[in-house]
């Protein structure tokens, strides 16, 4: 497997599940959160302290359906602060099944909580350049804009990039916005 650009140690990966190992492996990450239902959470790879797996059991849904799981307040809440608690001594990887909807959300929602200042479009427009077939769950980042106080903002972001390539989605990193860059807010820039 083939990792998409430069790692530096706090690089945020996002992949499909079928290659969560070979992610872990080729880019030595420290911290893992796994966003999918619960008949198929995944074991802690070995490389990888427990403490460091956060394991969100959902399904990909935006409303509640019989038998399924919908996103909540307390999934995000709990990525939220994992992402915080993160050393950023090595890299976390975002997976769920097809690392397309459910992982993006995860990586937008890790990226405005670890960039309070920084504007939401220029965020979501990162995410798109680093993944044609990223199409958040609009749920999770509703549920996000609200806990993170944004205002509607991240909502409004992940409705400008659109809905992304249809396929699976494949192995890609968000650098990490520099702090301090002035964003114009009202221009959606």
């Amino acid at each position: 497997m083939t990792v998409p650009g430069a790692m530096s140690p706090d690089t945020i990966f996002v992949s499909p599940l079928s290659l969560v190992h070979d992610t872990v492996a080729d880019v030595r990450v420290s911290h893992l959160v796994t966003l999918i239902n619960g008949e198929t959470l995944i074991d802690t790879p070995p490389s990888i302290v427990k403490e460091r797996h956060l394991r969100l059991s959902m399904n990909d849904i935006c409303e509640a359906r019989d038998g399924l799981v919908v996103p909540c307040e307390d999934h995000v809440a709990e990525l939220i602060q994992f992402t915080l608690d993160w050393d950023q001594q090595a890299p976390l990887l975002i997976h769920c099944w097809a690392g397309i909807s459910r992982s993006t959300a995860g990586a937008f929602i890790a990226l405005c909580a670890l960039n309070p200042d920084s504007d939401e479009h220029t965020l979501a427009r990162v995410l798109r350049r680093a993944s044609p077939t990223a199409y958040p769950n609009r749920r999770l980042v509703a549920l996000a804009d609200n806990v993170l106080s944004r205002k509607g903002r991240m909502s409004a972001a992940v409705e400008h990039i659109g809905r992304g390539q249809f396929a699976e989605g494949l192995v890609f990193s968000l650098p990490r916005p520099a702090r301090g860059v002035s964003h114009d807010r009202r221009s959606g820039q």
